[in-house]
């Protein structure tokens, strides 16, 4: 009795076994590697093989290429900035002299012509009274005449033919009283230049 009990539990335990080592879910019945699985009953069961290989899908890139990203700062072109206004120049008004026209200068009265015959002052010398008048047109000496010349002695008067037209010659010259006289006839020489003086003087030379 004791041992046809153990049997039916030996054998009711590993018909259980077998019923559940038959059970399969679904998906546990795929074979990856393509072959037929075999059962722990010893049955091969076959995997359904996909109708299809499934078509990779590509995986868009995360990472933006040069091409499509987009530089955050912007690029600094001419064409960007404001063009300059140029400024506008102010025209400068034209610079005059400083110095004032230069004053033109009255011209001074023409000057009266003299004329006429103007005696000059007596000088008186060791030999004598030395006395002449000058006479003048348009402001010009034309003749001398002596007034007075020593004539005391003989030589006297044989000196003053020698010195009086040297003399006449000087003042004409000069027309002045810028004469040099006469060598040896100093006295008479001193008396005409004092005398020829002050016709001059007269005559507003």
């Amino acid at each position: 009795m004791g041992a046809t009990k153990a049997t039916l539990i030996a054998v009711g335990t590993l018909g259980g076994l077998g019923a559940v080592l038959a059970y399969s879910p679904p998906h546990h019945t795929l074979n990856l590697g393509g072959g037929p699985l075999k059962g722990l009953g010893g049955g091969t069961t076959s995997s359904p093989t996909p109708s299809a290989t499934p078509t990779p899908v590509q995986t868009p890139s995360a990472t933006p290429t040069a091409s499509a990203t987009h530089s955050s700062t912007p690029s600094a072109t001419a064409s960007s900035k404001p063009a300059a206004t140029p400024k506008k120049s102010t025209p400068q008004p034209a610079k005059t002299s400083a110095k004032p026209a230069p004053t033109k200068k009255a011209s001074p009265p023409a000057k009266k012509l003299i004329n006429g015959t103007f005696a000059g002052a007596t000088s008186k010398t060791d030999y004598g009274p030395v006395q002449i008048s000058i006479t003048v047109a348009n402001s010009k000496i034309v003749a001398v005449t002596p007034l007075q010349l020593p004539s005391a002695q003989p030589y006297d008067i044989e000196l003053n033919n020698k010195a009086v037209p040297i003399l006449t010659s000087q003042t004409l010259a000069a027309q002045s009283s810028n004469i040099q006289g006469v060598s040896g006839a100093s006295y008479t020489s001193q008396g005409w230049y004092d005398s020829l003086v002050s016709a001059i003087a007269k005559a507003h030379l």
